[in-house]
């Protein structure tokens, strides 16, 4: 019963393709297929530009950046066809009433702690270290999304950033920012 109520709600914003609209009506999708497009032209630059020693065991430093990449560039594509096949009509609720134009509805607080932390993050990932950054990166998106459990969210926080430590450190033999605690990690 819920895919019938899903279904009906998708086909009734489904742009009808008997109206009288412009091109680009209903797709708005395409720019988020657009940037995951750029995102894999961009890892695909730095694989291509990637110096990989020859004493690099297999399967070497490439292959997740390659995988990541194989999986951007067939996100596009999917993305890009079904953009193009099904456009969304905008939802007629977004509409101000005795207007024409959307209101958009953005949560600029949202948006300000969550951009404001990762340039955090990315100010303090080298003094600070890779723990205690990431542990504060991910508690203030929490925060941001509107997690109502602020201790534990910092204990998640600490742990994630934690496991992520040691599995670059014992998995992948690569050592991420240690900052202020050097000689403890």
């Amino acid at each position: 019963m819920t895919t019938d109520r899903t279904e009906t709600e998708t086909a009734s914003r489904t742009a009808d393709p008997r109206e009288k609209v412009s091109i680009g009506t209903g797709r708005s999708g395409l720019v988020v297929a657009a940037l995951v497009f750029a995102l894999a032209l961009y890892l695909t630059h730095g694989i291509l530009t990637m110096d990989v020693p020859g004493s690099a065991a297999t399967p070497g430093p490439a292959f997740f950046p390659v995988i990541i990449a194989a999986c951007a560039y067939l996100l596009a594509i999917v993305l890009t066809v079904q953009m193009l096949r099904t456009p969304m009509a905008p939802d007629p609720e977004l509409l101000h009433p005795g207007n024409t134009r959307y209101k958009t509805q953005t949560d600029w607080k949202s948006l300000g702690m969550t951009l404001g932390a990762f340039l955090a993050f990315t100010a303090l990932l080298v003094p600070v270290g890779w723990i205690l950054s990431a542990a504060m990166l991910f508690w203030f998106v929490a925060r941001a999304m509107g997690s109502p459990r602020p201790v534990m969210d910092l204990g998640i926080a600490l742990v994630f950033s934690c496991a992520v430590q040691a599995f670059f450190s014992a998995g992948l033999d690569l050592n991420l920012p240690a900052g202020i605690l050097e000689g403890i990690v």
